[in-house]
């Protein structure tokens, strides 16, 4: 017997498609969604279409925009020489809320993941090896995460981009602030310990 009429039932397994969304969450946002009004809900497809259609990736950086630059890469305050690389959108908001980075991001969309299938070809390192060849980069950053993807992608991207010369970075890792030594791994502690600063 189904529990859910057909269309109810679409609800939930598309809710149940986003990432981190498990079934008994995909049945609660569904259920949510049945209880709003007519209004609500149009303006909350509305929300969803134009998002959708309105939303592009900068020809610079890849980072997500509405017009054909974002605004980081249309301010030329920022330091035009220095580029971050993160994998995702959610990162360059991440380093904006610290304001403490005034150069320019590349957001490649991925990492690579041979697992997964996930190559060099289905993220934008194409489009950041053209870009240091064409503009006047000084330095790279490589931004993406400490696990083994993040760890992959970066040594695959500085192996790229080591014939042009320029000073290619990686984020320095270490202890959280508020952290116990006891609870950091050997890892991290290893990292801390290699990158550690003059006082």
């Amino acid at each position: 017997m189904d529990f859910f009429t057909p269309p109810v039932e679409r609800l939930i397994e598309e809710f149940a498609r986003l990432p981190g969304i498990g079934q008994k969450t995909a049945q609660r946002l569904a259920f949510y969604v049945l209880d709003l009004t007519k209004e609500d809900a149009d303006r909350f497809a509305d929300a969803i279409r134009e998002a959708k259609a309105r939303t592009f990736t900068c020809k610079r950086c890849q980072n997500l925009t509405d017009a054909e630059t974002c605004q980081i890469c249309a301010d030329k305050a920022r330091d035009q020489k220095t580029i971050c690389v993160v994998a995702d959108p959610r990162d360059v908001i991440a380093f904006e809320r610290t304001k403490e980075y005034k150069g320019l991001y590349h957001v490649l969309h991925g990492t690579l993941s041979p697992m997964n299938h996930i190559g060099p070809d289905d993220i934008r390192i194409r489009e950041l090896v053209q870009r240091v060849a064409d503009e006047d980069t000084e330095e790279v950053i490589l931004a993406t995460n400490p696990d083994t993807e993040g760890e992959a992608t970066a040594m695959y991207i500085s192996r790229l981009l080591q014939p042009f010369g320029i000073k290619i970075t990686r984020l320095a890792y270490g202890i959280p602030v508020g952290g116990h030594l006891e609870f950091v791994d050997e890892v991290t502690l290893s990292r801390a310990l290699e990158g550690r600063l003059t006082l």
